[in-house]
């Protein structure tokens, strides 16, 4: 009896990037800090991707080379251009998220949604190179080498620029506090 072994078919990109898009559209909205903007910075990473895919070499990292394509997407976006933050009067994502019976207080409630915004208010004055690494490591949950790809620098100064924004963020936070 005679088994025929077919190679493995290629992978599309479709099959390689669909299941990055909640992942992606997540760190662009943390890094713009704006949804319509992060919408945009997604749309095109996939352009950007599905053109060059064809220079993708399979066996790599394809997670780690999205998030680069998204990286250097918002990087090139904001070249020349001043940060503008804005504010949203109502946070909608949270309204939508709030389960029908919550069994937490009021108070309960209150307390989380203070120390979230605190942390996000926290997180948002950092400057770029550490918010985007703390993202890619606590949010993104990648590992160093993951991280290391993405963002093209030695693992090495992963670990040193990661403390260095952990310290940072744990000093803004700590002011924040004060100022309370």
């Amino acid at each position: 009896m005679c088994v025929s072994v077919r190679p493995p078919q290629p992978v599309t990109f479709e099959e390689l990037a669909m299941p990055l898009f909640g992942q992606l559209y997540n760190f662009a909205h943390w890094l713009a800090q704006n949804r319509e903007e992060a919408e945009d910075l997604v749309q095109e990473t996939y352009t950007k991707a599905l053109r060059g895919f064809g220079s993708f070499q399979p066996g790599t990292n394809f997670r780690a080379w999205m998030y680069r394509i998204l990286r250097n997407t918002f990087l090139t976006s904001r070249t020349g251009l001043k940060a503008t933050m804005t504010v949203p009067l109502e946070d909608e994502e949270d309204a939508a998220n709030l389960p029908a019976a919550d069994t937490k207080t009021p108070e309960a409630i209150l307390i989380d949604r203070s120390n979230q915004e605190l942390l996000r208010s926290a997180l948002e004055e950092l400057p770029t190179r550490f918010r985007e690494i703390l993202l890619l490591c606590e949010v993104e949950e990648m590992s160093y080498q993951e991280i290391a790809e993405t963002l093209v620098i030695p693992i090495g100064t992963v670990m040193s620029r990661l403390s260095r924004a952990r310290a940072a963020l744990r000093a803004a936070v700590q002011q924040k506090l004060q100022k309370v």
